[in-house]
């Protein structure tokens, strides 16, 4: 994705919010105390920023050991990871039992062959003498309903690795959902993203075009500043709600950082995009902000956006570059714009080249 002179600006704010809470709070500036603070100054992590300001709640200051405590939940590279061999080790155990239950069940069945034979051998014998065969069918009885017992409780174990197998599979999907999502927003994250351009290129190859719509919030910076970073995480959830609503089946909606987020249109021309584009602008303009706490209305919320189509030869870089020079062109031409390419870009943004929808 992009990089620019504003990415190069908001990160230096994130990186001063978050030397600012290493002072306050006298933490040693470690690259772990560095990575929460800058985390909880962008807002991308729900659940930390969630933990953290509850923890201020009920203290002013944060421990070294509560700052620990919330990296190790909350950040850990390991936690994933640990995550995924706990459900692991589990699914080898459930393998190993099941094997044991079909190991089980092929010396039952070898058992009972061999009762057969023995029965039969002696019903050759009892025939010989004449004896009579109450006594055979006794045992051949016997051994029917000892088989019929051991099934019984096979088919129980196997149905209880099932129930087990059945869970452990939701448990995987779980842990796959929660690596390609994002927390705040609900939507996909950037690395669910990433994986749907390299899939819509190799669609592209085969003559389905799709589209890229880069959207941007028009002053975040003023409402996290203004209003305090629970509100900046209340307008990202809005906004990520206006693209869940307007994009459906295999399109994907995602945010891949702060503010910006982007959308992948399978097979979707740039007339498509664009109608696609409008309706998000409109769905969030009409939506009318409200501090939960105090009731206080705060505004309204708009977004910039660019649409840029795949073109033979393109990338999933070059085409979202294109889109994010839409969407710069869009921010300088006033804001609360779509702006599409036409059949040439031209360089700097030249508004002359680009289609326009107010």
């Amino acid at each position: 994705m992009r990089r620019n002179a504003t990415d190069y600006e908001r990160t230096l704010i994130f990186s001063d919010a978050a030397v600012r809470r290493l002072r306050a709070h006298r933490h040693p500036a470690f690259p772990r105390n560095y990575e929460l603070w800058y985390t909880y100054a962008t807002g991308y992590n729900a659940a930390l920023n969630r933990a953290i300001n509850e923890a201020l709640e009920r203290s002013p200051t944060i421990s070294e050991d509560e700052l620990d405590s919330l990296y190790e939940t909350y950040l850990s590279p390991l936690r994933l990871s640990d995550r995924v061999d706990h459900v692991g080790s589990r699914i080898l155990d459930e393998i190993v039992q099941v094997a044991d239950i079909l190991k089980d069940a092929r010396g039952q069945k070898l058992d009972y062959v061999q009762k057969l034979e023995s029965i039969s051998e002696r019903a050759r014998r009892m025939g010989a003498s004449g004896a009579p065969l109450e006594t055979l069918a006794q045992s051949l009885l016997a051994a029917t309903n000892a088989t019929v017992s051991k099934t019984v409780e096979l088919e129980r174990r196997l149905g209880e690795a099932q129930d087990e197998m059945q869970e452990l599979h939701h448990a995987l999907e779980l842990v796959r959902v929660e690596s390609l999502t994002d927390p705040l927003t609900g939507l996909a994250n950037r690395k669910y993203l990433e994986s749907t351009l390299e899939r819509a290129l190799k669609e592209a190859a085969d003559g389905k075009p799709f589209s890229v719509l880069v959207i941007d919030i028009d002053h975040f910076k003023t409402f996290n500043d203004t209003f305090g970073h629970l509100t900046g995480d209340q307008v990202l959830r809005l906004v990520a709600l206006s693209l869940k609503q307007n994009v459906k089946g295999p399109d994907l909606a995602a945010r891949f950082g702060g503010e910006e987020f982007a959308i992948v249109l399978g097979a979707s021309d740039v007339n498509a995009a664009l109608a696609v584009g409008e309706r998000i602008r409109r769905a969030v303009m009409t939506k009318d902000l409200v501090k939960r706490s105090t009731g206080e209305h705060l505004g309204r919320v708009t977004v910039s956006v660019g649409v840029a189509t795949w073109r033979s030869g393109d990338t999933g870089q070059t085409v979202v570059d294109r889109a994010d020079r839409c969407l710069y062109a869009a921010k300088r031409n006033g804001r609360n714009l779509v702006v599409a390419e036409t059949d040439v870009l031209a360089r700097n943004e030249d508004l002359a080249h680009l289609r326009i929808i107010a």
